[in-house]
């Protein structure tokens, strides 16, 4: 654009041109803009609004030029690791000579003469075991850090080597305390060592100290090929076999290699951490004692079977699991076992599964099926919580039966391994988990003969985040056919097989039971006779003669052989007064016990009652209570009832 031409169309512009020419000549030229670019001489000639010819406002008189910023040319290594807070001490050389200490370093452990070896000067360093630390930093140029060594009160760790003239050990620490050491490589610009007479360069191998370097290199910690270069050490303190390596070293104008040791104080955090984890420790103990204490002290052994549990706490916090086991003697030689699992973790996981236990050994004296057991705990559970879930499988072991009746909310399948090895699962029928109501349960049953084994478990023993729980299970039913031994030692090796340590995230329960198959000796306790009473009032004597010959062949003490006929004879009694055909007689000795049992078609069950002293009958339950170790009643699965009483055989 032309502003020539097109001024002169314009009154009095050449005039106004001029004044703006002469003002602009007397002030500074403006800065270039950040992009590099200048503002158009047409729009500079307007920086004033107003328009009226008035010079613009000054800019402050304080404000610095852009390049007035401070730098650390000038700031010495002494005045800069002397003031930190912190142990620093620099080594040279394979020897690891001390080139400099600061005072914290000094005040800790005394100061040391420069120039000597750190293994006679610096005893600390080797107790705290730094020194092949330092001989790694200064091969390889890396740094290397070590975290949380231990100082001991009192002073140095053991007496310093040589020392300045004049110097005093250091005052030490009054309690123990933890360092944190973090050595680094350097290089140290090498002192020349010339004739006093040479003040000129004697003020030049000051460097340290006025922040010039000896060999004209910058000394303010700029880091030169990725180490840091730090000056020559303060004036005077370099001793004579320092210096000659040193006047070498420069001659070869090479830097001397060295370390940077610098060490913080963590105390406060270590002893911080420490109380943490001793007070984590104190709570896990008491939480693991309160998941303990809710499950069975000591677990109840029955005859027909050899039982054994363990339960392992998962993870390290505080949080307690609510996994649970028991097993309970129902009385004619039936044996109930349970395993759950309450979702989650914490003190109210532990609540719900002590109360659920709890009501678990209720209903199971009341000798119930297993699907009514879950049945009334299904509702219980809704009304503890009714946003816990629990898992549970109740099984209940008869051995004239030699099988396994079980019903499982939710749970885990039970594995029953029989005696050839085989491992089945006993995963029909099933339902949803406690607390979810609205759900009719089954009971389902699995063979356990002589010989076999079953494990019941939670979900910790199997499962894992990065793999489906039934691959889990499977693994555990490829070392459950191969485990061998005792109850207790299935149960050990399946938690080792399983790769079940101390530090596992999830609680662990596993629950164990054999029936064994007897043969000898111990063959010999074990028997069973059954008779079928057919007729009526006299099938009474016949189930007397009965039980009689058959508690003479079995041995017993004439005293137990009466009370067994008359037990038997009362039941029977009963049971064609009151019952329904078809009936039958059982006869049932184990090691430890005489049980009688007699069914009948009748779901009625008898109760005991006081009878009147005109009353001809309602005593038969009552004397068999009397003279009997036990007695009960339950159901039995096809419709009918069976009344037991039970004596405990003497011993020795």
């Amino acid at each position: 654009m032309n502003f020539t031409r097109w001024s002169a169309r314009l009154p009095r512009t050449q005039r106004r041109n001029a004044a703006r020419a002469d003002r602009g000549a007397r002030r500074p030229k403006p800065a270039a803009t950040a992009g590099g670019g200048s503002v158009p001489a047409a729009r500079g000639e307007r920086a004033d609004p107003s328009g009226r010819g008035e010079p613009p406002a000054a800019a402050p008189s304080d404000a610095a030029p852009p390049d007035a910023v401070p730098t650390l040319d000038g700031l010495s290594v002494h005045d800069l690791l002397g003031q930190v807070p912190a142990l620093v001490a620099v080594v040279y050389g394979p020897e690891h000579r001390i080139a400099y200490l600061n005072d914290t370093y000094a005040e800790l452990f005394g100061s040391r003469a420069p120039g000597t070896p750190a293994r006679q000067a610096l005893p600390e360093l080797t107790e705290l075991g730094l020194l092949p630390l330092m001989d790694q930093v200064l091969r390889s140029g890396k740094p290397r850090t070590v975290k949380s060594r231990r100082v001991p009160a009192g002073g140095p760790a053991t007496t310093p080597g040589p020392r300045q003239e004049g110097a005093a050990p250091g005052p030490g620490r009054s309690r123990h305390g933890y360092y944190t050491f973090t050595c680094s490589p350097i290089e140290m610009a090498a002192p020349r060592v010339v004739a006093p007479a040479q003040p000129a360069d004697e003020r030049a191998g000051e460097g340290a100290v006025d922040g010039s370097p000896v060999d004209g290199s910058p000394v303010d910690g700029s880091p030169v090929d990725g180490s840091i270069r730090v000056a020559a050490l303060r004036k005077g303190v370099m001793p004579e076999a320092v210096a000659t390596e040193a006047v070498a070293t420069a001659t070869a104008t090479e830097p001397v290699r060295g370390v940077l040791v610098f060490g913080t104080d963590v105390t406060d955090q270590v002893e911080s951490a420490e109380r943490l984890r001793a007070g984590e420790r104190l709570q896990r103990e008491a939480a693991v004692t309160l998941q303990r204490s809710l499950l069975p002290q000591e677990l109840e052994q029955p005859d027909d079977l050899r039982v054994a549990a363990t339960y392992q706490p998962g993870g390290t916090d505080a949080a307690v699991g609510g996994d649970w086991y028991d097993v309970i003697t129902l009385g004619a030689g039936r044996t109930a076992l349970v395993i759950g699992d309450v979702m989650g973790r914490g003190v109210r996981a532990a609540a719900v599964m002590g109360q659920l236990r709890t009501a678990v050994r209720a209903y199971a004296r009341l000798d119930l099926p297993p699907h009514e057991v879950l049945q009334l705990l299904d509702g219980l559970a809704a009304e503890i919580d009714p946003h816990q879930i629990a898992t549970c499988v109740y099984a209940v072991h008869d051995p004239n039966e030699n099988r396994l009746v079980y019903a499982s909310a939710g749970h885990l399948p039970i594995l029953v391994r029989d005696p050839d090895g085989t491992v089945r699962r006993a995963s029909e029928p099933t339902g949803p988990p406690l607390g979810t109501g609205g759900w009719l349960h089954t009971t389902g049953s699995v063979p356990l003969g002589p010989g076999a084994s079953a494990v019941l478990y939670t979900d910790g023993l199997v499962e894992r985040r990065d793999k489906d729980i039934y691959d889990g299970v499977a693994a555990l039913e490829r070392v459950f056919a191969g485990a061998t031994g005792s109850p207790q030692v299935m149960c050990d090796r399946l938690i080792r097989a399983l790769g079940i340590t101390a530090e596992h995230d999830d609680d662990v329960a596993v629950l164990v039971l054999q029936h064994p198959a007897r043969t000898g000796h111990d063959a010999e306790l074990f028997h069973n006779a059954a008779l079928e009473l057919l007729g009526g009032v006299e099938a009474a004597p016949r189930a007397r003669a009965f039980a009689s010959g058959v508690l003479a062949s079995w041995r017993f003490p004439m005293e137990l052989r009466d009370l067994g006929v008359l037990a038997a004879s009362e039941l029977v009694a009963n049971s064609l007064q009151h019952g329904t055909p078809p009936m039958r007689l059982r006869l049932r000795r184990t090691d430890r016990r005489l049980i009688i049992e007699v069914t009948d078609g009748d779901e009625h069950l008898p109760r005991r009652r006081r009878a009147e002293p005109v009353d001809e009958a309602g005593r038969g339950i009552s004397i068999v209570a009397t003279i009997a170790s036990s007695w009960g009643s339950r159901r039995t699965p096809g419709g009918g009832k069976a009344v037991w009483c039970e004596f405990a055989l003497p011993t020795g």
